[in-house]
């Protein structure tokens, strides 16, 4: 083993007041509530039993959720994000005697500033239905969803209009949709014209299709004359019966004519215009994807949590793993996995940190980084390691320059390291001497609190991950908008609602042309049991963006009871990490939309239980790899991990087996 720049590793440890306190803190106001931008005291103290304030005392003051409201050290507290959050209070003491308390903070939500009607026609026809889409922005100038709208039509009995903005076209004639929110209101006016439909055509061109196959329908409308009609609303339906008795036939069908089933059974797919309709039924059946994924061998670390890891080549030809540590004591393992079934450690570096969160290997095999949070001297940084021989693995050079908060996560590509800083931006540095490593750029989103976890680069594009800000698309090099390492430039991005984008991987579908990027949460529902089994949350968003400047999210893939991490694509297949749910392989042939999950899609799966795990038997699988007809994982309480997928049956046998 061998090590750099050694010192005492610490952290606070947050821990109530014991039975015999006798101290406790006193906050003038709870809950605190404030305006976004707004700064306001604590005004916090310490007191004892009988109410007097302990002056020697001192504070320390915490957040939750610090992007979205700050505390500094004197209790000043800002708010960034409307919402409720959490702030801690503690005095600690050296006798043990520790006081704490939690505070509730509401960020209230600015007044709405504007109202926006998108893209409504000025005429609608006869007994067509049409929803009233909205852009709604407050005063901070952020748009607000979900937000409870009051709508109205002063006449309803030419077009009407729910509580959910849905308007019913009922006869010829004019009036006005209002919208309305607290102070602020907006309207459009509306004709409602005759509806020249006589008859609905629906085309499909199968019959017969599996689970999770999208099926596109074509539906034509025309005059009493035959002549086709190009304007007219077509509103899609299905109806279904599973073929098994307990279960309900399911699916998703899309206003655009796109169907998907989940469950095998027979499906009527109804096109809908006006008072005319036409149908037709269809037979789906089983996916028929289903395989086994078979332990092959692993690497034990028992002593501590395995975090990251990455598998490669050799200059010897030869197959190579590294893994980090995570809340340990910064060490990083090599191994030879040539035979997967005997997965040997061949080497470590240990470097000042606790965390020791990813690692990556160049292209070429000669160079690995790891990344150090939690440094006795706060410098963290990366290291920046020769692995020519794995055998005998040396340190280059640590670079620390404006790395100093942290470094959870890197990539490296081509002669670049982007490597993340205190959680709020990633820095571009230049190895190509790697003995000097050198800042090339940064990126930094300027959205209120935000936050990075991951990135990832693929073809010149960073793919990262920014909590709430969503995925965000830089060119590192790629040219689509005239980046580069040193001067990266974001030309797309995503956000959905949870504000949980943990991890991000990119995929281009050879079969349909389609670029989706799959985006992953990161949810800990419970909090997290450093020394105990734990239960995470999340799913993988499941983003087409084909047209960079509209990405739309189409599809989903949720293991119940379980939550994403880190996850690879490679032909078709989706491999995914579910911490205590394992590792998943996914088919993603074709066109993805819905539930895949429920479409049948899973291929296999693995739970990695060990019994002489750092936590036993409680698996927490972190990574996975395909790699060389193997998956690698690693687990967060077990070590590094080969497993297998067993052979794809031949067709005619799967024919047989339904």
């Amino acid at each position: 083993m061998k090590r750099i720049a050694t010192g005492l590793l610490c952290c606070w440890i947050f821990c109530s007041a014991n039975a015999q306190s006798k101290v406790s803190i006193k906050v003038d106001k709870i809950p605190l509530t404030i305006d976004v931008g707004q700064s306001l005291p604590l005004n916090a103290r310490v007191v004892d039993e009988n109410n007097r304030t302990i002056e020697e005392r001192t504070l320390r003051y915490f957040s939750r959720k610090r992007r979205a409201v700050s505390v500094d050290s004197t209790g000043l507290v800002t708010g960034i994000l409307p919402g409720e959050y959490s702030l801690i209070i503690i005095s600690p003491a050296s006798d043990g005697n520790v006081a704490r308390v939690d505070i509730p903070v509401i960020v209230n939500y600015p007044p709405i500033s504007r109202i926006e009607i998108l893209d409504f026609p000025s005429s609608i026809y006869e007994n067509t239905n049409q929803v009233i889409r909205t852009k709604v922005t407050d005063a901070a100038n952020l748009e607000r969803i979900n937000i409870d709208l009051e709508y109205s039509s002063r006449n309803p009995e030419i077009a009407s209009v729910d509580m959910f903005g849905n308007v019913l076209a009922n006869k010829k004639g004019k009036t006005t949709i209002s919208v309305k929110k607290e102070a602020i209101a907006t309207e459009v006016t509306v004709m409602v014209v005759e509806n020249p439909t006589a008859k609905v055509a629906l085309k499909t061109t199968v019959s017969e299709a599996r689970a999770g196959d999208v099926i596109k329908l074509e539906a034509t409308t025309t005059d009493k004359s035959g002549k086709k009609l190009t304007d007219i609303p077509v509103y899609f339906s299905f109806e279904g019966r599973a073929f098994d008795v307990s279960s309900t036939a399911s699916g998703l069908i899309q206003q655009d004519g796109r169907f998907v089933a989940e469950e095998p059974g027979m499906y009527t797919l109804i096109a809908k215009s006006g008072n005319f309709a036409d149908q037709k039924t269809i037979r789906i059946i089983d996916r028929g994807v289903q395989r086994k994924v078979e332990r092959v061998g692993k690497g034990s670390v028992a002593n501590k949590h395995t975090s990251d890891f990455w598998i490669w080549e050799g200059l010897d030809g030869r197959d190579y793993g590294v893994t980090g540590t995570w809340g340990a004591d910064g060490t990083a393992y090599f191994w030879d996995v040539t035979d997967p079934s005997d997965i040997v450690k061949i080497d470590s570096i240990q470097v000042d940190a606790r965390t020791v969160n990813d690692v990556k290997v160049s292209e070429d095999g000669k160079i690995c980084i790891i990344s150090r949070e939690g440094a006795s001297n706060r410098k963290n940084g990366i290291v920046i390691l020769d692995v020519s021989n794995p055998r005998d693995v040396s340190i280059i050079s640590t670079f620390t320059e404006n790395l100093t908060g942290g470094v959870h996560n890197l990539f490296i590509s081509k002669n670049h390291v982007y490597a993340l800083s205190a959680g709020q931006k990633y820095y571009s540095i230049n190895i190509e001497d790697p003995k000097n490593p050198k800042i090339a750029g940064k990126f930094e989103l300027d959205t209120p609190g935000h936050s990075i976890h991951d990135v990832w680069i693929e073809d010149g594009i960073a793919y990262s991950s920014n909590w709430g800000d969503g995925v965000q698309l830089v060119d590192v090099g790629n040219g689509i908008a005239g980046g580069t390492p040193d001067n990266p430039v974001q030309f797309a991005s995503y956000a959905y609602p949870s504000g949980a984008n943990h991890a991000t991987f990119p995929y281009r579908s050879k079969s349909t042309g389609k670029f989706y990027v799959f985006a992953g949460d990161e949810i800990f529902p419970y909090g997290l049991n450093l020394k105990g089994a734990n239960v995470a949350g999340g799913f993988i968003h499941i983003i087409d963006f084909t047209d960079l400047e509209n990405p739309v999210e189409v599809a989903r893939f949720e293991v119940p009871g379980a939550g994403s991490h880190n996850l690879w694509i490679e032909n078709d297949m989706l491999y995914v990490a579910f911490y205590n749910g394992g590792v998943r392989v996914v088919d993603i042939s074709g066109e993805l939309m819905g539930d895949l999950f429920n479409q049948g899609r899973e291929v296999g799966w693995l739970i990695p239980g060990d019994p002489d795990g750092f936590v036993p038997n409680a698996p927490f699988t972190w990574g996975a790899q395909p790699y060389k007809g193997h998956i690698y994982i690693s687990d967060w309480n077990s070590g590094l991990w080969a497993v297998r997928l067993e052979p794809e049956k031949p067709k005619e046998t799967q024919i047989q087996s339904k």
